[in-house]
């Protein structure tokens, strides 16, 4: 709906309108028209098609406002361009608006649009901001291709490298958050705005940094925000420079990672360790800011003390285990267990026990504190010389076999050693097992107790008579002997006297005359007489001759005796007859060729 005034002629490009209201007339006689036309003339204002004007609300109703601009006729705009975004029209009638003269008719009608002049509006403010380098309000509207899409009040394009001073990786975070940017490049003629975020940030970034520079000094306690988190600690922003918190100096305990403490974006307070300026470095602790727990540990943990702990860490020799927060100790796996040979702590611990330990030493300066766990039990390894007696014959369990020799248990706790040597008197025995196997019970022989160094010496063989001993106590040398060769070499005959007891039988003594290969003479499993030569029961070895049957005497160059190792019965042959050997010694031919290795 609109209002048709009296139409005056159209200027070139430009339109009259009216400026005030219409003259009074209190004397429709009096009237002056020609005063009126020239009051109308000079009421007019200039109008261009484009431009935004100001006019009055004249009416709202449920599809239009009507609009009074100054002309001779009133603009009608939709009420839609009026809405709020809960849909509600709040203008009323007086109020003043612009509005965008889009047309006029040539009836004198105009066309206005509140939307379009809002726009002008908006991009007149955008290029006085881009121009002034100001700072925009704007909100994430949605992630588009390349980076978001913004309203700043009318749609601009944020690329994602402006997004933060930092690579952002999850763009969808940013939607429908209100964000500062600046405008980096305008036109308006393609309606295209591109912004900055990231532009803002620096500029703010570098103003605090310069502020928090002037104000850093080792020593001082700051605030700060995690800002990363690594496996080697946080940096902390401090306000526009960020400092490195150390895993080290997170915190006087163990930390097995720094998220465990802390998370990104906590604000913490820090100590400043180190600063250096030129550089722009900053060392932070956390831990500094309370007081170190190792100063008193002396005091608090001394030697002998029981303590409860729990277990932190396991590793291949021990376990460390935290007796407060900052003091750990080592439970060694030797330190574990008096009665268990143990391969590995977790066979007793884990992660998380509460155990109760002994402090065997505490070593503040490095930080250091043994403790045991056995020691909270009695040792069984106190009572074993009184319990093992030398030379008594003890059962025990076959725990564990080495090249060596064979673990027995004879208690709980307590194992004895049996070497390989003491396995048999007769037998040359290589490994335990060919003799023993773990589980099996046996009897043995206490050989020796050392409790101090948790050693107990055991001896099978000495359960049975020495078969060597007896021999040597029976026979003399000069007695005739039946045996059994078993062995050829080149170099004699290896003779079974008894069962056990071997004898070598030299190549220069299988007979009157030279024998080059015995394997030709002789038969494994022949069974003959033979001479005694040579006795020896410290070496254990036995001389025996065929040859000496023949001759009316024995030849014996080489033999010794050791009587430090004989039995009574050895010792008075040997002393009855030494001399008298000896003698048939040094004219004995032959003798010298014997070999050792017998």
């Amino acid at each position: 709906m609109t209002q048709t005034v009296e139409k005056k002629e159209e200027t070139a490009g430009k339109i009259p309108a009216i400026e005030t209201a219409k003259p009074v007339i209190e004397d429709p006689g009096d009237v002056d028209y020609a005063a009126i036309l020239e009051a109308y003339d000079t009421s007019l204002k200039d109008f261009n098609e484009g431009e935004v004007i100001t006019g009055t609300v004249l009416k709202v109703s449920r599809d239009v406002v009507i609009v009074d601009v100054g002309f001779k006729s009133e603009g009608v705009i939709p009420v839609s361009e009026f809405r709020d975004g809960k849909g509600e029209v709040t203008l009323k009638v007086g109020d003043k608006i612009d509005v965008l003269l889009e047309s006029i008719e040539n009836d004198g009608t105009v066309s206005l649009s509140r939307e379009k002049a809002e726009r002008m509006k908006i991009w007149d403010s955008i290029e006085q901001a881009y121009e002034e380098e100001a700072i925009l309000k704007g909100r994430v509207i949605e992630r588009i291709k390349g980076g978001l899409a913004v309203d700043i009040g009318v749609r601009a394009f944020l690329p994602g490298s402006q997004v933060d001073m930092h690579p952002v990786r999850n763009l969808d975070s940013f939607r429908g958050e209100e964000i500062d940017v600046r405008v980096i490049k305008v036109n308006k003629r393609r309606g295209n705005i591109v912004l900055s975020r990231k532009a803002v940030l620096e500029e703010e970034y570098y103003k605090q940094k310069e502020e928090t520079l002037k104000t850093l000094e080792e020593g001082k306690i700051v605030d700060g925000i995690v800002k990363n988190i690594t496996d080697y600690g946080a940096f902390v922003d401090l306000g526009g420079i960020d400092g490195l918190l150390h895993i080290t100096d997170m915190s006087w305990g163990r930390v097995n990672h720094p998220s465990d403490l802390f998370q990104i974006a906590q604000e913490i307070q820090v100590k400043i360790l180190k600063f250096d300026r030129l550089e722009e470095k900053v060392s932070l602790g956390y831990k500094q800011l309370s007081g170190d727990p190792w100063l008193s540990a002396a005091e608090n943990y001394p030697k002998n003390t029981r303590v409860d702990a729990t277990v932190v860490s396991v590793t291949d020799y021990g376990a460390f285990v935290e007796l407060e927060e900052g003091v750990e100790g080592l439970i060694h796996v030797s330190e574990m267990s008096w009665n268990k040979r143990l391969k590995h702590p977790s066979k007793v611990v884990e992660v998380g026990d509460k155990v109760e330990a002994v402090v065997l030493d505490v070593d503040v300066e490095n930080r250091r504190i043994s403790l045991g766990m056995k020691q909270t039990e009695p040792n069984p390894w106190d009572q074993v010389e009184e319990t093992y007696a030398i030379n008594s014959i003890i059962k025990g369990v076959v725990r564990n076999l080495t090249d060596f020799g064979a673990f027995v248990e004879v208690e709980e706790g307590v194992e004895g050693l049996v070497h390989v040597s003491d396995l048999s008197w007769t037998k040359k025995i290589k490994h335990p097992s060919e003799v023993l196997q773990k589980g099996q019970e046996v009897e043995a022989v206490v050989l020796n107790v050392d409790a101090s160094n948790q050693r107990l010496s055991l001896g099978i063989k000495q359960l049975e008579p020495d078969l060597w001993e007896e021999f040597f106590s029976k026979q003399q040398v000069g007695d005739v002997v039946n045996g059994k060769i078993i062995r050829l070499a080149n170099f004699g005959a290896f003779v079974e006297n008894q069962e056990g007891i071997e004898g070598l039988c030299h190549v220069s003594e299988l007979g009157a005359r030279r024998i080059e290969n015995p394997e030709e003479e002789f038969e494994i499993g022949q069974e003959m007489e033979f001479k005694i030569i040579k006795l020896n029961l410290l070496e254990r070895k036995i001389g025996l001759s065929i040859r000496a049957l023949t001759e009316s005497e024995v030849i014996e160059d080489r033999w010794t005796y050791t009587p430090e190792v004989a039995t009574t019965s050895i010792g008075e042959i040997a002393g009855a007859q030494l001399g008298e050997l000896r003698k048939k010694a040094e004219q004995a031919k032959g003798g010298e060729d014997q070999d050792d290795e017998s």
